[in-house]
């Protein structure tokens, strides 16, 4: 199982839109909207790396009003 935190900055004014299309998504577990330096965290699970990914840029980049995104894969230690 591959997770990861995606942290996402949003278009002015599109924050809410963008929460809302990305609890659609699947893999997407979690959508928070913050404050602070990004806009919106987003908690995903996937089988694997690639599923993740595809996740990640096929689906979260993909949403109208996503600016920019910064992936935090989860890690065993």
């Amino acid at each position: 199982m591959a997770q990861a935190y995606v942290l996402i900055t949003a278009a002015i004014g599109k924050v809410k839109h963008v929460a809302k299309e990305l609890q659609g998504l699947r893999g997407v577990k979690s959508v928070s909207v913050v404050t602070g330096p990004y806009d919106i965290i987003v908690f995903v699970e996937a089988k694997d790396l690639d599923t993740l990914t595809r996740t990640v840029v096929e689906g979260i980049h993909k949403v109208k009003g996503v600016v920019d995104t910064n992936t935090a894969i989860v890690v065993e230690i």
